[in-house]
């Protein structure tokens, strides 16, 4: 049984191209709600991995959220942005498995940054309690802890860019 990857991708583009986006993942939520198995969109030569499953588009704009098995499919959504010539922001997690980060694709570059073994690390779960431990303070979820993470990484590659 595979780990699930939780997803959601915002892409951004003229209102034109977002709405070819859109119908390609309408197309393909309409194709696994019919077959019961996982998607990709028909232009994607590399059929081995990286398939969408749960497909939801959110209200407004070209949100949409999704699963994967095991890891984020990151390569995938580069074919979609070049395919459509369309940017990105996504956000992805499958903590069972370490996984948490976001990779932003603008002006043809990908810059993706992640949490990693280390990061995890950093806190302890307390089962008594039924709550983190994370720098002195109890949390009752995890999630806030890898956003707090996350944005401290974001912040350092930000700070060195500027340097």
């Amino acid at each position: 049984m595979a780990n699930w990857c939780s997803n959601s991708v915002a892409f951004e583009g003229d209102e034109t191209t977002l709405e070819q986006v859109r119908l390609e993942f309408v197309k393909m939520q309409i194709c696994e709600n019919k077959e019961n198995c996982g998607q990709l969109p028909d232009f994607i030569s590399d059929k081995n991995r990286g398939y969408f499953f749960d497909i939801l588009l959110e209200d407004g704009g070209c949100i949409f959220n999704y699963q994967t098995r095991w890891s984020p499919n990151t390569e995938i959504l580069l074919q979609i942005a070049e395919h459509y010539t369309v940017d990105f922001i996504y956000n992805y997690e499958g903590i069972g498995n370490q996984i948490y980060g976001v990779a932003i694709y603008s002006n043809n570059e990908l810059t993706e940054i992640y949490l990693e073994e280390e990061d995890f690390e950093q806190y302890d779960y307390h089962e008594e309690t039924d709550t983190y431990f994370f720098e002195a303070e109890n949390y009752e979820s995890d999630y806030e802890i890898l956003e707090i993470l996350l944005k401290r990484k974001i912040q350092k590659i930000q700070s060195q860019i500027l340097v």
